[in-house]
């Protein structure tokens, strides 16, 4: 019987300290020769798991997830593009359904395709609906997934999408902007979605200050993604403002 631990960690980080805070790392920007550094950087401001995925083009995960968890006692959770972005050095993976599209291979086909992996692999999954938000622009994961986002004024859309997650028996909902988008997930829809469910809820895309996710995170936000920041200078302080809004919020 395998010992799947990190849901049960996520959940123990809301009660603790009231929201929770991810960096994401895109693995086509992630040097090799660098991961041990960045990640032991992530943990000491304060950052509750890493999350590595986000590219939509095929890139081998294996090196940099393994080397990413040489210098680090967080969570790596896979936050993948497709069925190919999958490597057994990490702890668990977001297996996340497109629901906000209607595009079947987002919703299942990719998901059925990488099923038979993730056991050989002993990652730990993390049922996932994924909803995809009007960010201000075209992001690449809407160009690639061939889906359309969800308009940003209509939480009354959201607040279903998310709902029937959750009575599909998923255990998280994920709320994105879209990497590089323009403006992050109105707070008005998080505080909807909120309202709806009784599972943790993932807020990621746009969120560009510490100011943007304190907002997010009194709207109903358990978790805040950060992705961006690693490209930044001093991006080691900056993460330790995030850390400080998130868990103040």
């Amino acid at each position: 019987m395998l010992s799947f631990w990190v849901l049960k960690y996520l959940r123990e980080i809301i009660e603790k300290k009231n929201a929770g805070y991810f960096v994401l790392i895109d693995p086509e920007e992630c040097k090799i020769e660098k991961c041990s550094k960045i990640s032991r950087e992530i943990e000491n401001a304060g950052a509750d798991a890493i999350l590595v995925g986000g590219s939509l083009l095929t890139c081998d995960l294996h090196p940099i997830v393994e080397s990413l968890k040489k210098e680090t006692t967080l969570p790596i959770i896979l936050f993948p593009g497709d069925s190919t972005h999958l490597t057994p050095h990490a702890d668990a993976i977001l297996f996340m359904s497109l629901i906000s599209g209607r595009n079947p291979n987002y919703l299942i086909g990719e998901q059925v395709k990488a099923a038979p992996l993730i056991r050989r692999y002993s990652l730990e999954p993390i049922p996932t609906g994924y909803i995809l938000i009007d960010g201000g622009n075209r992001t690449a994961v809407e160009f690639m997934s061939g889906t359309f986002p969800i308009p940003r004024d209509k939480p009354d859309i959201v607040g279903p999408h998310a709902l029937a997650a959750e009575y599909l028996g998923m255990k998280m909902v994920y709320l994105e902007a879209g990497s590089g988008a323009d403006l992050p997930v109105p707070k008005q829809i998080v505080s909807y979605v909120k309202k709806q469910i009784n599972i943790p809820l993932i807020v990621g895309g746009g969120i560009r200050t510490p100011e943007i996710a304190h907002k997010l995170v009194n709207a109903g936000a358990d978790f805040v993604v950060i992705g961006n920041i690693l490209e930044e200078c001093g991006s080691t302080e900056k993460m330790k403002e995030f850390a400080n809004a998130i868990q103040k919020g």
